[in-house]
């Protein structure tokens, strides 16, 4: 059996899968996540635990792995530990550092993917190795899922999972991935941890706009892009009203308490500037929002089109979705009708129940000084395809961010970075779970390495980077 040390295989682990480079254009393409899936395949083959990579498209590959060590509970039902391991471009000439060299430098692992996510990736992989090695089974059975396509929405991962391999995730019961467990240092004492809970939901919109098309020399009182262009207006402008979800009511309350504040909940970013990016974070979740993002009319600049077209990244806090609708259908008006191209669901828990328990007693073993507070996550991850299944999704990718850092979380403009300290092993306690005493733990035997299954084919997984 080799000697077991996670502090040093989670940078090399985060180092190896930078250098994978799995940009997703959306639209426009993608890499592929078929290395990426191969590498983590290799890494757990080498400690006995099989995996699956499903592709739904050549190299969109997504891997799925059942932990049932000797000593857990199979009738309790798996804990869904989730990442993604596609990132968003890079261009290299925006950044200080070379974005897939995964160099570590000053103490952290720079490039894409440093905190999205492929830091939360090697955390899971280097623990779950380590107690395999180390013969510390967890509690429950722990299904892991490392997906594809999540920054491009989840068509072609999680979605894509949930609508033809439902029985992979169905009989999980809760799941644990991005975005939280970064702290925001009040004092030295006291450390805020965020705990994601819940999801604003998405609806990205289509206004068309439909005229005469004429000459553009004539008068035109039936100009498509004069209707269009004042329904854009009349979005852009609209003062949302404040909808507070009980996540957010909760962080705003030990916000207060923390800093001994009054928070203006009409203008929180100001309230909460000290909180850097964050401030802006919690801006967006206080209520529904519509912004405009593209817009679409002609060919020639004489020509009045016969159609203007207009897009709109729309989003709702749970339970507001109807209400977001229907205000958009009264601000654009008779002229401009509205098609929904593409809707996400939100997603919402309780902060409450056993694992969010172990989340806490982790933080404070790890961190003294910490309090764990949920959060509403502006933002969509792959929560929103497990929870089509029933499962309660919670965000918690534990890092403890620089008491002088006020960037979400812990990154800086175009460069990324992953500090490995204590808190990145925090995962080793919310997987084990109330992990049997020492006295009574059996050691787990390590199998020899299988062979990885690729629907539809199979290959030895003993494929690293290059």
């Amino acid at each position: 059996m080799q000697p077991s040390d996670p502090a040093r295989e989670v940078t090399s682990i985060c180092s190896d899968l930078i250098r994978i480079d799995t940009s997703n254009h959306g639209p426009q393409g993608s890499k592929g996540e078929r290395e990426a899936a191969e590498y983590l395949a290799t890494m757990l083959d080498e400690v006995g635990i099989t995996s699956t990579i499903l592709e739904s498209e050549p190299r969109r590959a997504t891997l799925v792995a059942h932990w049932e060590p000797e000593g857990c509970d199979t009738s309790l039902p798996p804990l869904l530990i989730h990442g993604h391991t596609d990132v968003v471009p890079a261009e290299p000439a925006d950044w200080q550092v070379d974005p897939f060299a995964g160099e570590v430098r000053d103490g952290c692992v720079w490039g894409r993917g440093a905190v999205d996510m492929k830091d939360f990736d090697a955390m899971v992989l280097s623990v779950i190795r380590d107690r395999v090695r180390t013969g510390r089974p967890s509690r429950r059975p722990i299904r892991l899922i490392f997906t594809a396509d999540e920054e491009a929405g989840s068509g072609l991962g999680a979605k894509w999972l949930v609508e033809n391999h439902p029985e992979l995730i169905s009989d999980c019961s809760e799941a644990i991935g991005e975005v939280g467990g970064f702290s925001i240092t009040v004092r030295d004492d006291l450390r805020l941890y965020l705990i994601q809970t819940a999801e604003k939901g998405l609806s990205w919109l289509k206004l068309i706009a439909d005229g005469t098309a004429g000459h553009g020399s004539m008068r035109n009182p039936d100009n498509a892009v004069t209707n269009l262009a004042a329904a854009v207006a009349r979005i852009g402008a609209h003062e949302w009203p404040q909808r507070l979800h009980p996540a957010q009511k909760a962080f705003l309350a030990a916000v207060e308490d923390a800093f001994e504040i009054t928070i203006d909940t009409g203008n929180v970013e100001e309230s909460l500037a000290r909180l850097g990016t964050v401030a802006r974070m919690v801006g967006a979740t206080m209520a529904n929002s519509a912004n405009p993002t593209m817009l679409q009319a002609g060919y020639k600049v004489n020509v009045i089109p016969g159609r203007a077209t207009a897009g709109i990244d729309a989003r709702f806090i749970p339970g507001y979705e109807q209400e977001l609708l229907d205000t958009l259908t009264e601000l654009i008006g008779p002229k401009v009708r509205l098609e929904v191209e593409t809707t996400e669901i939100a997603v919402e828990t309780e902060f409450a129940g056993a694992l969010v328990e172990a989340m806490q007693a982790c933080l404070a073993a790890e961190d003294p000084a910490a309090q764990a507070v949920p959060f509403l996550m502006s933002g969509g991850t792959d929560a929103k395809g497990w929870s089509r299944l029933g499962v309660r999704c919670f965000g918690f990718s534990p890092l403890g961010c620089r008491p002088t850092s006020t960037s979400w979380p812990c990154s800086t403009g175009l460069t990324s970075g992953f500090r490995w300290s204590r808190l990145s092993s925090a995962p080793a306690s919310w997987i084990a779970s109330s992990t049997k005493p020492d006295h009574q733990r059996r050691p787990s035997m390590i199998r020899r390495p299988r062979r990885t299954r690729l629907v539809g084919a199979e290959f030895p997984a003993r494929i690293r980077p290059a």
